[in-house]
C-alpha cells in the first residue's frame, strides 16, 4: 500500500484537510461515496486518497451542481475507467515485440499468445455439445 492510501487521518482530521463537518463524512461512509478504512475498534481511518476524493465530491456538488446519486456514478465510473487503463497497460506490457493475439483460456482469462499457438480446450466429464447447421 502507498502512502498515498495508507489509513492514517482520523474523521476529525480528514473533515479538517477537506473543508468538511465530520459529520458529512459519516454521511458519505454511509451513502458508499467515500468508504473509509476501519480500525479494529470499528474507527474510521482515511487515506490522503480519500481526502481528494472529499474535495472532489464537494467540488462536484457545489460547483457543478451534481445530487449525491450522480455522484456516486460518477466516481464509480472513474474506478472502473482506472482498472481498465491498468489492464490496457497490463496486456499491452504482455504484448512486447514478437506478434502475439490474444484469447481466453481455460478459465476464461484473457491471455497473450505468439500467433499461430491455440490453446488446448479442457476436457469435461459428460460435456455435450450440440451442433445445428446455418441455414
Amino acid at each position: 500500500m502507498s502512502g498515498y492510501d495508507a489509513p492514517v487521518f482520523l474523521i476529525s482530521i480528514a473533515a479538517e484537510h477537506a473543508g468538511m463537518h465530520p459529520q458529512t463524512l459519516r454521511t458519505y461512509d454511509r451513502l458508499g461515496l467515500v468508504v473509509p478504512q476501519r480500525t479494529r475498534g470499528r474507527g474510521r481511518r482515511y487515506s490522503s486518497r480519500d481526502v481528494d476524493v472529499l474535495r472532489e465530491v464537494q467540488r462536484l456538488s457545489q460547483e457543478e451542481g451534481i445530487n449525491l446519486a450522480g455522484i456516486k456514478r460518477i466516481l464509480q465510473l472513474a474506478a472502473e475507467n482506472e482498472r481498465l487503463e491498468t489492464e490496457n497497460t497490463r496486456l499491452r506490457a504482455g504484448h512486447g515485440t514478437g506478434r502475439r493475439v490474444f484469447t481466453a483460456d481455460t478459465a476464461g482469462d484473457v491471455v497473450a499468445v505468439p500467433l499461430g499457438t491455440r490453446l488446448r480446450r479442457a476436457e469435461s466429464a459428460g460435456a455435450m455439445v450440440l451442433w445445428r447447421p446455418q441455414r
